[in-house]
C-alpha cells in the first residue's frame, strides 16, 4: 500500500535567491488579490475564467511575464479551490485579500516548474537554492511548495510517495480523555501525556524579548530599527521552538499509542472556547490540538481504528455501571464517585474509561476515520 506524504527540508538560499523568491511572491499575491476583486464584484471566478485573465494579464504587464507561469497558475488553482471548499464547508470563510505586512510568501511548483540536480532544487526563472538533505526522498516528488516562516527560514515541502509501514499487530483498546493538569488521561496510566510546560519554561525569556520590542518600537508610520527588529525576532524563535517541541512529544506519545492498541476511543474535544477564559495560557502550553491531531493522523495512516467521542456528559457518567450523576460536577472536584454503585477513580480516569466504554458498547455511531478527517478539516497537516 503507498501513501502521499510531504517531507519537509530546510533551504539555504543566497541573497539573490531570496530576492527572485519574494519577488515571485509579489507577482502571484497580486494575481490572489486580483481574484479576490473579481469574487467581489460579482464574477465566478472559476479557475477557467481565472486562466484566461492570467493569460491576458501576462500580454498586457511586462513584469508579470518575468515571473513563472507555472507558480502563477498554481496560486490560481488554489484559489479556486479555497473558494469552491467555502461553499460546500459551513463555517468556512472565503479567501480574503493577502495583505503584504501579514502574510508570509508561500510557492507552489508541480513537475514543471522545478528539478533537483546535483542535490539542489531548481526552480522555473532560474532560482537555484541548495538544500539541507536532512534524510534522502522516499521517491521522485511531484511538486514542492516553498515558503517561508515567522523567522525568515526558507523551506521546501516536497510530495512524495512511500510505502505504508504497518504498525504491529495489537488487538488492545484504550480510551483518551484531554485535560490540563494532564494533557492526555488514558485507561493506561503507562500511557499518559504529562503536561510539559515548554511555554511556560520559556516565559520569562519570552517577556524579556516583548520588553526590549515594546521599548524599541517607533510610532506608526516610521520605520523599526533594527533593535526592534531583533527583538521581534527572538521572541519569534521562542515560540517556535515550544512549538516544536510540543509536536515532538505529540509525535513521539502518538506513536506510541498507535502501536500498542487497534481501537483507540479519543474524546472529541475541541479547546477552543477556552481560549478566551482564564485558563488560555496553559490550555495554549498543553497543545491538546497538536496531540489529537498527531493521534488521529497516525493511527489513519497505519490502519488502526480512531472513533472520536463527543465529549458530553463522559465526566458525569460512572464508568463502572453507566449511571449518570444528577448534578454537574465543577471543575474544583478532582475524584469521581458514584451514587449508585459506590465506583470512585480520578475524575479524568473515570471520563477515559466512559470513552472507551461507549465506544466498545457501538453507541457512537459513524466511529470510523472518515469522521476524523471530518471533525479536523481546517487543520493543516504534514505527514512525515
Amino acid at each position: 500500500m503507498v501513501e502521499t506524504v510531504r517531507y519537509t527540508y530546510r533551504l539555504r538560499p543566497g541573497s539573490t535567491a531570496e530576492a527572485a523568491l519574494l519577488a515571485e511572491w509579489g507577482r502571484c499575491r497580486w494575481l490572489w488579490n486580483e481574484a479576490v476583486h473579481q469574487q467581489k464584484i460579482g464574477a465566478k471566478p472559476t479557475f477557467c475564467k481565472l486562466s484566461k485573465l492570467l493569460t491576458e494579464a501576462r500580454g498586457r504587464n511586462t513584469w508579470l511575464r518575468e515571473g513563472s507561469q507555472v507558480v502563477q497558475q498554481q496560486t490560481l488553482r488554489t484559489y479556486a479551490s479555497a473558494l469552491q471548499a467555502s461553499f460546500k464547508i459551513k463555517g468556512r470563510g472565503r479567501p480574503t485579500i493577502k495583505k503584504l505586512k501579514n502574510t508570509l510568501p508561500s510557492l507552489e511548483y508541480t513537475l514543471r516548474g522545478f528539478k533537483i540536480r546535483a542535490r539542489r532544487l531548481r526552480l522555473a526563472g532560474g532560482i537555484e537554492i541548495p538544500v539541507v538533505w536532512s534524510r534522502e526522498l522516499a521517491s521522485d516528488p511531484t511538486s514542492v511548495r516553498v515558503y517561508q516562516d515567522s523567522l525568515g527560514h526558507w523551506y521546501a515541502s516536497f510530495v512524495v510517495c512511500r510505502e505504508v509501514c504497518a504498525a504491529p499487530a495489537s488487538s488492545g483498546a484504550i480510551g483518551i480523555d484531554w485535560g490540563v493538569k494532564t494533557t492526555a488521561t488514558t485507561t493506561n496510566a503507562r500511557f499518559d501525556l504529562p503536561h510539559l510546560g515548554h511555554r511556560k519554561r520559556c516565559a520569562a525569556e519570552l517577556a524579556r524579548a516583548q520588553r526590549k520590542m515594546a521599548r524599541r518600537r517607533r510610532p506608526k508610520g516610521h520605520a523599526q530599527s533594527n533593535g526592534y527588529r531583533r527583538a521581534k525576532r527572538a521572541a519569534a524563535k521562542l515560540y517556535k521552538k515550544a512549538a516544536r517541541q510540543n509536536i515532538h512529544d505529540s509525535r513521539q506519545w502518538a506513536k506510541s499509542i498507535v502501536d500498542n492498541h487497534q481501537v483507540i476511543a479519543v474524546e472529541d474535544f475541541k479547546p477552543r472556547f477556552l481560549a478566551k477564559s482564564t485558563m488560555a495560557r496553559k490550555v495554549a502550553d498543553a497543545a491538546i490540538g497538536a496531540a489529537k491531531r498527531e493521534l488521529a493522523e497516525r493511527g489513519m495512516r497505519t490502519g488502526r481504528r480512531v472513533v472520536l467521542v463527543p465529549p458530553a456528559y463522559t465526566t458525569m457518567t460512572c464508568s463502572e455501571c453507566a449511571v449518570r450523576a444528577k448534578q454537574r460536577i465543577g471543575l474544583n472536584v478532582r475524584v469521581f464517585e458514584c451514587m449508585a454503585c459506590g465506583f470512585t477513580a480520578g475524575r479524568d480516569l473515570n471520563a477515559a474509561r466512559t470513552i472507551l466504554a461507549t465506544v466498545e458498547r457501538d453507541r457512537a455511531g459513524g466511529d470510523d476515520v472518515r469522521h476524523v478527517i471530518t471533525s479536523l478539516r481546517g487543520v493543516g497537516s504534514n505527514a512525515v
